[in-house]
């Protein structure tokens, strides 16, 4: 069985083809396209490229095409992407307008050119569908859930790639295979043995921290949309309520006006001035750039405020994660976010961490009663076994 995840970005395509044959799973190919402006053309040259490589002889080869598909309305989970499934994306792309709009092309765009290949789609919010209702709710009125306005979450492919990981990497099989199983089942199974505490950190162009207990969810920092929780590259995180019409009424500005300033002009852009992207604030900073600076201590005190979140939730931690761009490439941020913890028993390794870049690593000390993790990214690993999975369920 081979599957091919495709992700798709606004003016990206990246792959992955992995093949599942004998019970075995492995990556064969991995490529991609910046700059896209013809996404037609760019998904007939991925054909062309996996076909030229050999890891497919045609495209009836393919047993699906994975999406990491973000969020769509009432719909979570690993489905089919049939046009009820297109309808609630499309329903819900304000609240993702740099995901959800870009998916909805790809996939029509797929649908035309493999249109006897299965496309699946593992939404992000699936991974928190199971936490606490305490933890997804908003204070709103009865009608505002009813139409939607809830903690939904995101990163969910991230996230369950580190609960499963971080248990085998914790000696602890049966967690990992309950996280594994997750979406298999009705809900979580139960384990036998301690609870297992993790603590994942999501930090990238776009951040998000997660509270694991036994391999499942229990609260996330995003919210209803991927604009909410850490300040984002460019994209505001968490802001007061009010704060929104106030600005609309004082600067003068239209609701659309405003939605573009807190979408594309806020978040670490905003407050550095300098650029959205970590390694151009680090630098800038490092030259004695004040907003430069001060952009990553909002970001480290904004992470530090979600990570005490779950360590008080979870009643203390086994294990913290840092995955993602930022999170697996910047030691000096994971310094900044564990410093003076010690009495949480979160020691980091000075050496280990400084050392320890996109590839994975133990980087707390000996005696750290909490072990720090590097684990890079795997989410197309999980969109392909839970699409994987899909299909034989569908078999069955």
């Amino acid at each position: 069985m081979k599957i091919l995840v495709a992700n798709i970005g606004s003016t990206s395509l990246k792959w992955r083809l992995f093949d599942f044959s004998n019970s075995a799973e492995r990556l064969v190919h991995e490529g991609g396209f910046e700059r896209v402006t013809d996404y037609s053309r760019a998904i007939e040259d991925c054909l062309v490229e996996l076909k030229k490589t050999n890891a497919i002889q045609g495209e009836g080869e393919l047993s699906a095409v994975g999406f990491k598909t973000v969020i769509a309305k009432n719909i979570t989970g690993c489905v089919e992407l049939d046009q009820r499934v297109l309808q609630a994306m499309a329903d819900y792309s304000a609240l993702a307008p740099a995901h959800n709009p870009s998916y909805l092309a790809g996939i029509k765009l797929f649908a035309q050119r493999v249109p006897r290949v299965p496309l699946i789609g593992l939404f992000e919010t699936a991974f928190h569908q199971f936490a606490p209702e305490a933890s997804q709710r908003y204070a709103v009125p009865e009608a505002w859930l009813n139409i939607g306005i809830r903690r939904w979450g995101f990163h969910g492919a991230s996230h369950k790639f580190i609960a499963e990981r971080s248990a085998e990497l914790l000696g602890r099989p049966d967690v990992a295979e309950r996280a594994r199983q997750l979406y298999v089942q009705s809900g979580p199974a139960k384990i036998s043995g301690a609870p297992l505490r993790v603590i994942s950190c999501h930090l990238g162009g776009s951040s998000s921290i997660t509270g694991v207990l036994n391999g499942v969810s229990i609260g996330t920092s995003m919210g209803m949309s991927p604009q909410s929780g850490l300040p984002q590259n460019n994209r505001v995180g968490d802001l007061d309520a009010e704060a929104l019409p106030y600005a609309m009424k004082t600067l003068g500005l239209s609701v659309e006006k405003a939605r573009e300033q807190l979408t594309k002009q806020s978040g670490l852009l905003g407050l550095s001035g300098v650029s959205n992207d970590v390694r151009d604030i680090t630098a800038a900073a490092a030259k004695g750039n004040t907003r430069a600076k001060l952009a990553l201590d909002v970001f480290v005190a904004s992470a530090r405020h979600w990570i005490g979140s779950y360590f008080l939730e979870l009643n203390g931690a086994d294990a913290m994660v840092f995955t993602a761009g930022t999170g697996e490439n910047h030691p000096a941020l994971r310094a900044a976010i564990c410093t003076n913890l010690e009495n949480l028993g979160i020691k980091l390794d000075a050496g280990r961490n400084n050392s320890a870049r996109a590839a994975e690593a133990v980087i707390s000390t000996a005696d750290s009663a909490v072990k720090l993790f590097v684990i890079p990214a795997n989410e197309e690993l999980v969109v392909a076994r839970e699409a994987k999975r899909f299909l034989e369920a569908k078999k069955n």
